[in-house]
């Protein structure tokens, strides 16, 4: 019987990025061994490329249109209120450790107990992110990886923490015998594409292949993608030089095996204590990584390198198996209530439980959305079956055959033949949100928090222009 959920959450996981999905490269021998008593879920994706948003979805079961937290300065404050607060009032323990990315510790969030927590730099966030309509100029101090490879990076000491504080509430959890809702959040893979010389080690550079579906090999970006790539290119910081993009790919599959391993240890105390025969476990990430496909490093995108994600739930007792039914990370909440006897008929996602346990949905819709830093306008994704639709507000639409061609490389949206399939794909966007009001109101909102900091001058220099400073015992509640 499960009376526990330890939730585990990562940062910019790409889906594809396991050993036990058939990667090429990288080793997640614990990731594995949770999917060999587990489903993995093979089409689940999150409701926003990017962190603060995507985060936001997830605390509360709700599209990112819903919940208003449009973008990396719009963290989650507790409105509106999601499942942890509906755990926490049953009187049980609703704990995070870890990476939230929500405005603070102190907000009413859910959570009964916070440690190691992470939240959006000084309560606000990349406020220059917001500054979108019209959009300002070129942003050239932009820097994701000032440098790349073998080390110790803040970010690591900071997983390592997660991983310390958890184990040993783990142990306190299991002598208890209460039961609790435990979430554990890591920013690894995340950039920097910093990590200790053994784990670089496991993938040699040389042997690493480059990116695809680069534009210097002919690809032609889509011109909102370009747009944003003028904004500031992920990718010009590279240059002409290979061997660093090879290091860098090195870097973040060293990133994923070290997540792996602090993973590990938290399934090795479930076993010792004995909760492994009493708690659920389940296993995602906020978002993927593009690791220089199409010529671009991070997310904020819909192609399935930014909008896919992995995803493994294990319950005692799972037949394990795939579950190739399409899911998004709204899904979670459902899931989270059911696991204690609640539901909310609010929500719009499904119980992952249900939709394993059930019979397989191949034309389920999936739904992702993009408002955020260096987006011109709204993009809005749709997968059903095997179509995965694009629709930018004042930009042409992208149509792809993911049989045919699971890499999104061919657009047929221009392809006549396609026409009633791209009609069909539009109207079932029209059924989730008005596609044109969702960007307006993103704007309007976004305009309304700038000039509440001082106008678009001031607020395009208020944020990191990198990742998320962690600060290791960043409090507790």
């Amino acid at each position: 019987m499960s009376q526990n959920l330890l939730f585990i959450f990562s940062d910019q996981h790409q889906s594809t990025a396991l050993s036990c999905a058939g990667h090429p490269y990288v080793k997640t021998p614990n990731l594995d061994r949770l999917a060999a008593r587990g489903q993995r879920m093979t089409s689940a994706y999150t409701p926003c490329p990017i962190c603060v948003p995507a985060r936001a979805s997830v605390q509360t079961g709700r599209a990112v249109h819903d919940t208003g937290c449009w973008d990396n300065a719009m963290p989650y404050t507790g409105t509106p209120t999601g499942w942890a607060h509906d755990l926490a009032a049953t009187g049980m323990a609703v704990e995070s450790i870890g990476k939230l990315h929500f405005r603070n510790v102190s907000d009413e969030t859910g959570f009964t107990r916070q440690d190691v927590s992470m939240h959006v730099k000084d309560g606000i966030g990349m406020l220059w992110g917001s500054v979108r309509d019209p959009m300002p100029p070129r942003r050239e101090d932009v820097v994701l990886f000032d440098y790349i490879g073998p080390g110790q990076s803040s970010y690591n000491t900071f997983d390592e923490a997660v991983t310390h504080a958890a184990t040993a509430r783990l142990r306190e959890l299991a002598a208890s015998g209460r039961p609790f809702f435990l979430q554990t959040g890591y920013v690894a893979p995340h950039f920097p594409l910093v990590v200790p010389q053994k784990y670089m080690d496991m993938y040699p550079e040389d042997d690493l292949p480059l990116p695809d579906l680069m534009p210097r090999d002919g690809y032609e970006r889509h011109p909102w993608v370009e747009t944003m790539e003028r904004f500031f290119d992920t990718d010009g910081e590279f240059g002409e030089d290979d061997a660093l993009r090879r290091r860098a790919i090195s870097a973040y599959f060293g990133l994923c095996s070290f997540l792996d391993d602090q993973i590990g240890q938290l399934l090795d105390v479930l076993e010792e204590t004995g909760l492994a025969e009493t708690t659920t476990v389940i296993y995602s990430s906020d978002h993927g990584e593009d690791l220089g496909k199409r010529g671009r490093w991070g997310k904020s995108h819909l192609y399935r390198e930014a909008t896919e994600v992995p995803l493994i739930v294990a319950r005692p007792g799972e037949t394990p198996g795939v579950c190739a039914t399409p899911v998004s990370l709204i899904d979670l909440a459902p899931t989270f209530l059911q696991q204690f006897g609640l539901s909310d008929d609010s929500l719009p996602g499904t119980s992952l439980f249900d939709i394993i346990d059930g019979p397989p949905q191949p034309d389920r819709v999936a739904f992702s959305e993009y408002h955020a830093v260096g987006a011109e306008s709204g993009g809005y994704m749709i997968r059903k079956g095997k179509w995965k639709y694009h629709y930018y507000v004042g930009y042409p639409p992208e149509l792809f055959d993911l049989d045919a061609d699971p890499d999104e490389a061919r657009n047929l949206a221009p392809d006549a033949a396609f026409a009633a399939q791209l009609a069909e794909m539009e109207a079932e966007l029209r059924r989730i949100c008005d596609p044109e009001a969702v960007d307006r109101q993103a704007k309007a909102d976004q305009a309304a928090l700038v000039e509440r900091h001082g106008g678009r001058e001031v607020a395009y220099g208020i944020g990191p222009t990198g990742a998320t400073p962690a600060v290791v015992g960043g409090g507790s509640a």
